[in-house]
Parts: C-alpha cells; sequence; structure tokens
C-alpha cells in the first residue's frame, strides 16, 4: 500500500469519533427448520476495528447477509447510526454500510477505475436527464467522482493501474480494488468478508496495513476472517460465533484464554454449551419436517 497525501485526513462519511455505528439487537435468522443465527448482539463503534469469528458454518456471512440487507433478519432489529435499516442491500449502501465479499465480486471487463466509478453511484445526485444532456451540472459530477476515484487508487495501492482491466490484476489487487469500490461510496462502517483468503503473508500483511489506515480515516470495521494471527493482529474486540450464537466476546487475549472457544475450534464443544442445545433444536425440526414429507422424494435436504 502507497500513503496517500492527497487523501482527505477523515473519510466523508466517517462519523464523529466514539459514535455507535452499528447496532445489531437480537438479530436472528432461520431457513426453515434451521437456525442460522440466533439471538446475536454486536455493536460497532466509529474508529474502531471488530473481528467475527468462528468454525465454518457458523453462521457468520449469514449474519453479514442479515446486516446489509440481502436478508430480511426473522427476528431482531439492525440500527445504523440510531436509525433501523432498510431491508434493501442498495438503501443499506446508501445509509452509509459497504461491503466486500468472499468471493470476489468485481465487472472483470471494465477498468480498474471503472470499477471504482461504480461504486461512487449512489454518491452522485445527477438523474435520467442530466445524464442525456450532460449540461454542466452533469459533466462537474463526472469529474468529481473521477477525482475521488482516482484518489481511492492510490491510497490503495492501485494509481498506475488505473486503465487495467479488472480480469488481469493479480488475486491480492482484485482484493485491493474491491476495498477501493466498497469505500467509494463513503461509508461509515466497512464489512470485509474474509479479505486475507487465499494471500500469501506479504498480501495478508498489507491488507493488514490497509485496514489499519481505512480506521485511521474515522471509518468503523467489522471483519470476518479464519487467519486468526491476522484477527488478533488487527481487531480492538472480537465476537465467535458458535453454531449460529455468539459465543464470547472481547479483546484478543480473552477471546483466545476461552476454553469454549478453543473446544469449538478443535470440534469438541462443550458440555451444555449454547450451540449444543441449537443443535438438538434444530435436528428435532428437521427431522419432524422429514416425517411430514415423507411420501415426497426420499433424501431431499432443507435449503440451507
Amino acid at each position: 500500500m502507497t500513503t496517500d497525501t492527497t487523501t482527505r485526513d477523515t473519510a466523508p462519511g466517517a462519523p464523529a469519533p466514539g459514535t455507535t455505528v452499528l447496532d445489531a439487537r437480537g438479530v436472528t435468522m432461520r431457513f426453515g427448520g434451521l437456525t442460522a443465527v440466533n439471538n446475536v448482539d454486536l455493536t460497532v463503534n466509529s474508529g474502531e476495528i471488530v473481528g467475527l469469528i468462528g468454525p465454518n458454518g457458523a453462521g457468520k456471512t449469514t449474519f453479514f447477509n442479515c446486516l446489509t440487507g440481502l436478508y430480511i433478519p426473522t427476528e431482531g432489529e439492525v440500527r445504523y447510526k440510531d436509525r433501523v435499516l432498510p431491508a434493501k442491500s442498495f438503501k443499506v449502501t446508501a445509509a452509509g454500510i459497504a461491503r466486500t465479499f468472499q468471493n470476489i465480486r468485481l465487472f472483470s471487463n471494465m477498468t480498474v477505475l471503472e470499477n471504482v466509478l461504480v461504486g461512487r453511484h449512489t454518491r452522485t445526485k445527477e438523474g435520467f436527464w442530466s445524464a442525456v444532456l450532460r449540461g454542466p451540472g452533469f459533466h462537474r459530477a463526472e469529474k468529481a467522482s473521477r477525482e475521488r476515484a482516482e484518489e481511492l487508487l492510490e491510497f490503495v495501492g492501485l494509481a498506475s493501474k488505473a486503465d487495467h482491466l479488472a480480469r488481469n490484476l493479480p488475486y491480492g489487487e482484485q482484493r485491493k480494488l474491491e476495498i477501493a469500490r466498497a469505500l467509494a461510496s463513503e461509508p461509515g462502517l466497512l464489512l470485509l468478508d474474509e479479505p486475507t483468503a487465499g494471500m500469501n503473508p506479504q498480501e495478508t500483511r498489507a491488507t493488514e496495513e490497509l485496514v489499519f489506515a481505512i480506521r485511521d480515516k474515522g471509518i468503523a470495521v467489522l471483519v470476518i476472517e479464519h487467519d486468526m494471527r491476522f484477527i488478533f493482529n488487527l481487531c480492538d474486540r472480537v465476537a465467535v460465533l458458535v453454531q449460529g450464537q455468539k459465543l464470547v466476546e472481547g479483546d484478543s487475549a480473552t477471546v483466545q484464554g476461552d476454553e469454549r472457544v478453543i473446544a469449538a475450534y478443535l470440534g469438541e464443544p462443550l458440555e451444555n454449551d449454547p450451540g449444543a442445545a441449537e443443535a438438538a433444536e434444530v435436528e428435532a425440526a428437521e427431522a419432524a419436517q422429514a416425517d411430514a414429507s415423507s411420501d415426497t422424494s426420499a433424501g431431499k435436504e432443507n435449503d440451507r
């Protein structure tokens, strides 16, 4: 990552220091007989990096989807800056929450710069007729968007590749581009879903530095990651999900020393832990549904 001397010291969408930007209360997500996320509470404050970890299938990405409007929670609510978020992903982005995905989702046949410009659409005010007539207002907005996109490419270290096709970037740089595109919407909260997946140690270190730089601009960050060294070096707080429930939350030392967390990652859940109760409930619900549908095709499973 290169140091950007022209970029704003504080991001335009960043809230005042110490403000609670995300307040998720009792978030529950059920799919038929499966409870993927069960009564999860989580807060994130401005200028804070919070980690979300847990074994595969713990419900981490499902929880992210509830926060960003891709899923409507079965129960609970999600607030951003003390306002309940609308249940539409584009409205969540407009409110001030941006995200990246576990699987990179870029426009591969567009240039690097064009990908970032796509992320600006929630912050442009020009409408249909302005685009058709291409008057002075349209050209001013287009110029401002391009300048901001170039600033963000400089910030993530991709300024020299602005005209390259996104598909031709190395994997680590594609991750950076996805982050730059998310930042283009001027968020107060950035959600990163496994940002270092598939990276080598050098790329992981560069991503860590980039996330710190984002935090230093006043943007709160919530990150899912399986690389424990990355998470514990990066985060102010870490929350652990196990079988859809929040098992523990605290600083790195607290989480690393919790025997329930150790047991969950070793595949040996403690007796009577929250996950065990949830697993029994899900198993009973699925068995009842299987009995009710026994006259249909054998072996049919619930959509998870």
